[in-house]
């Protein structure tokens, strides 16, 4: 005697087993922004520092945008697949990939040392290229997830409401000159340079940047969107364009803007800006949230459900 799966499966343990799932399915997606917080490993902005090194830090959220293997921009990991850096670094249909891990230009083949190829990115509608550019953001969303270790680690992204001091104490990293040099020679450095930052007070840098400016006092560079950042004479183009403005807050490493183009940093008074992520960490999230995939798990969820709704589910 045969008997159906229908047979084997009541049909008020089957609604019941429906309900749930469905209400697994519809439960939101966690934010899946830097580590999971339990005891074994720390949240986003929580980086482990090199040990007896002559390098000062180690700083594990750097990226290394590359096309054809060549250095291209820099960029900052936010989370497990998502990677933030500056719109004007994507040029065409070129293919990406980004390194993760190395404080060399040329990274050797090490275990912690990832690369991974660009699949989607999303540049900010509102992106403007032009002399006075205007929202510099693209997110990248990378083929497979980083494997988190000591030498890759996401940044904190910040609320939207939250605005820096003016005066607080940040880093830019990256694989810019090394020395003072004019930009048309400028040349990147085999290992990854940091400079240490002041944020600059809006109106003050928009000065700054007027010197020596044919637009005129009344057309402002600087917006709210923006941010500047200034190293008060030693030389801030160490920095990679798309590369992180890192600041420590409440011990706490928080990624506050990407940079988007500097001016006259060959001289003592020099000013980087930056997009300012504050002003889009809410965009961050709405495209982070929409481009989520299902996990292992709730694919499987999903697949059983799909399953159990081709069960006749009447007694």
């Amino acid at each position: 005697m045969s008997s159906s799966i229908s047979d084997a499966v009541p049909g008020s343990l089957r609604r019941w087993i429906l309900t749930c799932f469905v209400g697994l399915l519809l439960l939101p997606l966690p934010p899946n922004i830097g580590y999971i917080e339990d005891n074994t490993q720390p949240v986003c902005g929580t980086p482990w520092w090199l040990d007896n090194s002559e390098r000062k830090h180690h700083w594990p959220w750097q990226v290394s945008l590359r096309s054809e293997n060549d250095h291209v921009c820099g960029g900052a990991l936010i989370d497990l697949t998502w990677v933030v850096s500056a719109a004007h670094c994507i040029q065409g249909n070129k293919e990406y990939s980004v390194i993760l891990g190395s404080h060399k230009l040329q990274a050797p083949a090490l275990s912690w040392i990832l690369k991974i190829h660009v699949g989607d990115i999303i540049v900010h509608p509102k992106y403007w290229g032009g002399r006075l550019i205007r929202s510099d953001i693209a997110l990248l969303r990378l083929r497979t997830p980083v494997t988190f270790s000591k030498y890759v680690q996401p940044i904190c992204i910040l609320d939207h409401d939250f605005n820096l001091e003016v005066g607080s104490q940040c880093w830019v990293t990256g694989w810019g000159q090394g020395k003072q040099q004019p930009s048309a020679n400028r040349t990147l450095t085999p290992e990854l340079q940091e400079t240490k930052v002041f944020i600059l007070d809006n109106k003050k840098c928009d000065r700054v940047l007027h010197k020596k400016s044919f637009y005129l006092k009344v057309t402002h560079f600087i917006q709210r969107s923006l941010i500047c950042a200034t190293s008060y004479g030693n030389s801030s183009c160490s920095g990679d364009r798309g590369g992180p403005l890192a600041c420590e807050v409440d011990g706490r490493w928080i990624l506050a803007g990407v940079l988007s183009w500097e001016k006259d940093c060959i001289k003592g008074q020099s000013a980087g800006v930056y997009t300012r992520l504050s002003r889009y960490s809410t965009w961050m999230k709405e495209q982070m949230s929409h481009g989520a995939v299902l996990g292992p798990c709730r694919a499987s969820w999903l697949l059983f459900l799909f399953w159990l709704l081709q069960l006749p589910v009447g007694p």
